[in-house]
């Protein structure tokens, strides 16, 4: 990452995400939706080892003294030597510490920006003289909100409100957020690539302590050190995902993995993916899920890129369930792929699809993408008028969202109790060059596929 800017703002490919990672917060959760299914900290995932915060230290001039306490909020230099404002969420004693007030990493979040960028920093790298109590910020926080017009306060709730947990209740957001707020693996190495994490992801309790995990590319089992991974690798035969090649286009290949026939690679792959995205997940239950991984292939095997999984039976009619292209991949045009294959099949079932809410920030833009694209495509072909319906039927996208694309898009109007298109051809054009072409497009004749239904009737 070597710009906050744009790994916070840009649209990542594919990074998407539902409102459960494995299993339907209706169907398949335990918990009920809305609820949380995270193991107790005390059972099968530890809290992490931290210093409790003792009272607030303050030197004889005022300023906060080290250490500082949870909650505080101080200026922060990234990486790239600008200083942000951070809040500490955690802090521990470093090792060997001496018990020097300096002898304390924290864990911090940089404000105004997404938490896959909350990191472990010290003291260091901290503008000590800009420390503020939590108390001081609410106060300047208040006094801000009351100088503010209602328009200005709507504005600012809409621009700052938390879509991506759109689901989540008060409660349950509270919960989430404490069970995952400190990246319990700092990066993993996959192939020939190490990558930094972004956020927590419930690993077995024998992992907690470990700050990098290495995993096998091919069955992703993880493990603790390189000299494990590689006995693994020796003793290994398989060189791609354990499930069927559906695609095959040049060096590209898809596979479909059931979860109940490969219950330990679909796990393996969850908590893979739940690094790299914030929501709730289901990591145990992969049964009723089927999973298309992304691969590019050489003389070596095939290597994972991404992937989209989909429930085997959806009654809200979801095509997509959870959708990731791994960093080291993404920017590729990998995870408009991942998405224009899942139209894809759902066009080889005859069945007008939508991915399962809500969606992420990155996934918001990176769909919002792949729909103008594809519907505009359609638009500046076409002669005569088109129906709502019609652009549905054609492209398998539901129509909810196709008429919220093209009311962003500005091409629909609203007139005598329907929805009527009323954009110009320099509009359409203008709109379609600045979306861009489909780098990778989906060959529909490379694809040999039955759907799951199917193979029982």
């Amino acid at each position: 990452m070597a710009n906050k800017d744009d790994t916070d703002k840009a649209a990542a490919e594919g990074t998407s995400n539902a409102s459960t990672m494995l299993g339907s917060a209706k169907a398949s959760s335990k918990g009920g939706k809305g609820k949380e299914n995270y193991p107790p900290a005390n059972a099968t995932n530890p809290a992490p080892t931290t210093t409790p915060a003792a009272a607030t230290n303050v030197e004889s001039n005022g300023k906060l003294a080290l250490p500082f306490d949870v909650n505080t909020q101080v200026k922060c230099k990234w990486r790239n030597d600008e200083y942000h404002w951070v809040k500490i969420i955690e802090r521990r004693k470093k090792a060997g510490s001496q018990g020097k007030p300096e002898d304390y990493e924290y864990y911090v979040h940089y404000q105004d920006f997404n938490r896959r960028l909350d990191e472990w920093v010290d003291c260091s790298v901290m503008d000590l003289a800009t420390a503020k109590t939590e108390e001081a910020v609410v106060e300047t926080g208040a006094q801000q909100q009351s100088g503010r017009t209602r328009q200005q306060k709507r504005k600012f709730d809409e621009a700052h409100g938390d879509h991506e947990h759109a689901e989540f209740d008060p409660a349950s957001l509270r919960e989430h957020e404490e069970f995952t707020k400190v990246k319990n693996i700092q990066t993993i190495e996959l192939g020939k690539y190490e990558v930094d994490t972004w956020y927590f992801s419930p690993f077995p309790p024998a992992y907690k302590d470990v700050d990098k995990l290495y995993f096998c590319e091919f069955d992703l089992a993880f493990f603790k050190r390189k000299e494990q991974l590689q006995r693994h690798l020796r003793k290994m035969k398989l060189r791609h995902p354990p499930g069927d090649e559906i695609y095959r286009n040049g060096s590209l290949s898809m596979f479909e993995v059931d979860g109940k026939k490969e219950k330990i690679y679909c796990q393996n792959l969850c908590y893979l993916a739940k690094l790299f995205l914030d929501h709730k997940t289901l990591y145990y239950d992969v049964d009723l899920f089927l999973f298309y991984i992304l691969c590019e292939c050489d003389n070596r095997g095939c290597h994972v890129v991404g992937y989209f999984s989909k429930e085997k039976a959806s009654e809200e009619g979801y095509n997509l369930a959870c959708i990731l292209t791994l960093p080291q991949f993404q920017r590729k045009g990998y995870g408009q792929f991942l998405i224009a294959f899942s139209y894809e099949l759902s066009k080889k079932e005859q069945k007008i699809g939508t991915p399962e809410r809500p969606l992420s920030d990155l996934g918001q833009v990176s769909y919002r993408s792949y729909w103008t694209r594809v519907l505009l495509d359609i638009l500046q072909n076409h002669k005569g008028n088109i129906s709502m319906r019609e652009l549905s039927d054609m492209t398998m996208i539901k129509t909810d969202d196709v008429i919220s694309t093209l009311q962003h898009l500005d091409l629909i109007k609203y007139q005598k109790g329907q929805h009527v298109i009323c954009g110009a051809p320099k509009l359409i054009e203008k709109h379609l060059k600045a979306v861009g072409k489909h780098r990778l497009p989906v060959d529909p004749n490379k694809l040999i596929w039955t759907p799951y239904r199917e193979k029982f009737e």
